[in-house]
């Protein structure tokens, strides 16, 4: 969803392909010739070349769009704003996949609720860091950048897992920021999903 919303952002136009990972779509195949390594999100470029991963799908849309603004514009916001997305992409969204698809973890059932189990408490952990980032702010910079709508998307988990995201007060308001975004409201709109 983050690279989809940033693509959103930058008003032009693109064709966004739903992968249901779920029924395994994106080990099929077709996708592999996309990417070998069968990850989702990839972003396939008119001349054919894909960029894989959150951090560097956001990265290259916002400069190849620097009309939208989607990174800060100096050196340290930037290299601030990509620590942070490496942040989200290297620990905070693992843990959710935890969560999510224990079996990822371990071949053993017996240990799926316990994985669960700590991965649930941990999400939330890194919710509340994510929340304390915020307070005071509006944004995770001096304006909208590819930070926020990855951040929007955990808060979304959050809620599909009903954890208490609503108890995080600055995060909650930039949920409520983000949903006033038309970009925000075309993709949830396009990705069949209600985020309250």
């Amino acid at each position: 969803m983050a690279p989809h919303i940033a693509l959103e952002e930058t008003g032009t136009a693109y064709n966004a392909v739903e992968i249901d990972e779920v029924g395994g779509e994106h080990l099929t195949e077709a996708y592999r010739k996309i990417t070998p390594r069968a990850k989702v999100p990839a972003l396939k470029l008119d001349d054919g070349r894909v960029i894989t991963e959150n951090v560097a799908i956001q990265t290259y849309i916002a400069r190849m769009h620097p009309h939208a603004q989607l990174l800060p514009v100096d050196p340290v916001g930037e290299a601030q704003a990509l620590s942070l997305m490496s942040f989200f992409a290297t620990t905070v969204h693992p843990i959710f996949g935890r969560f999510w698809r224990p079996e990822r973890s371990t071949d053993d059932s017996s240990a799926h609720g316990g994985i669960k189990a700590k991965a649930r408490v941990m999400f939330f952990d890194y919710l509340r860091e994510i929340d304390g980032l915020l307070v005071g702010r509006p944004w995770f910079f001096e304006r909208f950048t590819t930070v926020d709508a990855y951040a929007f998307v955990f808060y979304t988990w959050g809620q599909r897992v009903t954890l208490p995201v609503h108890e995080l007060a600055a995060y909650s308001a930039h949920k409520d920021r983000m949903l006033g975004r038309p970009a925000v409201q075309h993709v949830l709109a396009r990705e069949g999903m209600s985020v309250s």
